[in-house]
């Protein structure tokens, strides 16, 4: 089942022109064009921002040892 909403934009005239020139350039309604324009932006954001980036590995250093033996309470 597919769903449609119905909603409102503000599109500057001049933008408004080529979207309805292109859409009877192209046979097509200006929503159908719309949604596909949005598709492709989207598609693409996600496309982008699924490679996982490494993380950067954490600093490592010899810290000489335990100086106290943790298991002998005397000790500690």
């Amino acid at each position: 089942m597919v769903f449609h909403m119905k909603t409102t934009l503000n599109i500057d005239d001049s933008v408004m022109r080529r979207l309805r020139e292109e859409a009877a350039r192209r046979g097509t309604t200006m929503s159908e064009l719309v949604e596909a324009g949005l598709r492709r932006i989207l598609d693409e954001d996600r496309a982008q921002a699924s490679p996982r980036r490494s993380l950067t590995p954490l600093p490592r250093w010899h810290s000489g040892g335990a100086r106290v033996d943790v298991a002998d309470r005397d000790a500690l």
